[in-house]
């Protein structure tokens, strides 16, 4: 009996000591042990992983990426324009050893970073291109968190979004009533444009019917047909001036040929 009672407490001890010494480190993981306080230098990959009871400590440290909103901060742009800018961090471990020992609470660090390196790369740059080039100020939002994070902390920062941009009532108004004049200004060159352009071919269509007098005629009951199709109305034509022209040389025809008669009978009496 005695000897029963010693084998189930060895075996229960070995069954403390496994459950002491087994970890599972899952995929998306990695173990860092520490030894009586400092770090082994040997970094544990995923699956079962056995370290030596009340002598090692293992911290599990996940590998993916992680996905953090930044709050909206109040800046200042350098042309003097007040707004409210938030963005989003998208970062992942690739150092755990580092991440434990060189900073403490690393996603937190990471959060400050990065408020700070927004408000930073805002007032560096102008209202005109926060609003028009975005990938430049992501750019810049990258470089300026990743400096202090990757070497000094093991956090790789992958990309920097700024999701929106607030600004004030007041600004809103003058962007609009901007825009709305730009709008103006281009219909109205576009108007001249197309008045210049017309009065272009006009002209040339004056140069070539000057050639040829008849189409001077041509155009104007051209003009009368679309005139009368589209409405109900009496027009009075004037005489044409062509006409005016063709009598004109009749009747010049009429009176040389009564001088020439009379002189011929002047003559015949002498």
């Amino acid at each position: 009996m005695q000897t029963w009672i010693i084998a189930g407490a060895v075996a229960l001890g070995v069954l403390v000591v496994l459950a002491l010494s087994v970890r599972l480190v899952q995929q998306y993981q990695r173990g860092v042990v520490f030894r009586f306080g400092r770090v082994h230098s040997r970094v544990r990959e995923p699956g079962l992983r056995f370290i030596i009871p009340l002598v090692d400590r293992m911290v599990k440290v996940t590998m993916q990426t992680v996905v953090m909103p930044v709050p909206a901060q109040g800046a200042i742009t350098r042309d003097n324009v007040t707004l409210t800018v938030d963005a989003v961090v998208y970062y992942r471990v690739v150092d755990p050893i580092r991440a434990l020992v060189n900073v403490r609470a690393y996603g937190n660090a990471v959060l400050q970073v990065a408020q700070t390196s927004l408000r930073s790369v805002i007032g560096r740059a102008d209202l005109d291109v926060l609003l028009s080039d975005r990938e430049r100020i992501n750019a810049e939002l990258k470089a300026a968190i990743d400096a202090p994070t990757e070497k000094p902390w093991g956090v790789l920062i992958e990309r920097v979004e700024v999701k929106d941009v607030a600004l004030p009532d007041s600004m809103k108004r003058s962007m609009s009533r901007q825009a709305e004049a730009e709008r103006e200004r281009r219909a109205r060159i576009i108007a001249a444009d197309g008045e210049f352009q017309a009065s272009q071919r006009l002209a040339d269509a004056a140069r070539a019917m000057s050639a040829t007098p008849g189409a001077y005629q041509l155009r104007l009951l051209q003009t009368v047909v679309d005139v009368a199709a589209e409405q109900n109305s009496t027009l009075v034509m004037p005489i044409p001036v062509e006409l005016l022209r063709f009598f004109n040389q009749i009747s010049d025809k009429a009176g040389d040929v009564g001088a020439n008669g009379a002189y011929h009978l002047a003559d015949a009496s002498r």
